[in-house]
C-alpha cells in the first residue's frame, strides 16, 4: 500500500468511526435516553437473545467485572425489568430473566429506533438510498471480521 492509499484509508476509517458513533448516539437518544444506559440496554438484549444467564456469564460476554455486572443487574431488578430464578442444575447460582416489563421496554426501544431511522432515511433521494443499501453488506462484513 502506498502513502496516498494509507491516508485515504485513515480518512475513511476516521470518518466512518465518527458517522457510526453519531448514528448510535442518535438512535439511543430516540429510544428514550433517560430510561436506560448503554450497559443496561446491552444486558437486556443479551438476556432476551441468549436466554436466562448468571451474573458471571453476563459479565464474561459483556467483558466486565462480575461486581460491575452485579450493580447493573441490581438496578434492572429494582426497575422490574429482570427477575431472578433458580439455576436448574446448580442450587448455588441464580439466573436472570426478563420480566414482561423488560420485554416491553426492549420492544418500545426497538420500535422507536426503527421509526426514527425510517423517517430519517425517507429524506434520502433514490440514489442516496441505493448507496446506503449497497454499503450495508460492507459494514456488516467489517463488523463480523
Amino acid at each position: 500500500m502506498n502513502r496516498s492509499t494509507d491516508s485515504s484509508l485513515e480518512t475513511v476509517v476516521g470518518d466512518l468511526t465518527l458517522a457510526i458513533g453519531q448514528l448510535l448516539r442518535r438512535l439511543r437518544s430516540e429510544a428514550n435516553p433517560s430510561a436506560l444506559n448503554l450497559s443496561q440496554t446491552s444486558v437486556l438484549a443479551r438476556i432476551e437473545h441468549g436466554g436466562p444467564m448468571t451474573t458471571a456469564e453476563l459479565a464474561r460476554v459483556e467483558s466486565m467485572k462480575p461486581q460491575s455486572m452485579g450493580s447493573i443487574l441490581a438496578s434492572l431488578e429494582h426497575e422490574g425489568m429482570i427477575r431472578r430464578q433458580p439455576h436448574p442444575t446448580d442450587g448455588r447460582q441464580v439466573l436472570f430473566v426478563l420480566t414482561e416489563k423488560g420485554v416491553e421496554v426492549r420492544r418500545r426501544r426497538q420500535i422507536a429506533k426503527r421509526d426514527w431511522l425510517t423517517a430519517a432515511a425517507s429524506n434520502l433521494d433514490a440514489e442516496e438510498l441505493q448507496a446506503l443499501a449497497t454499503a450495508i453488506p460492507l459494514i456488516r462484513r467489517i463488523g463480523e471480521s
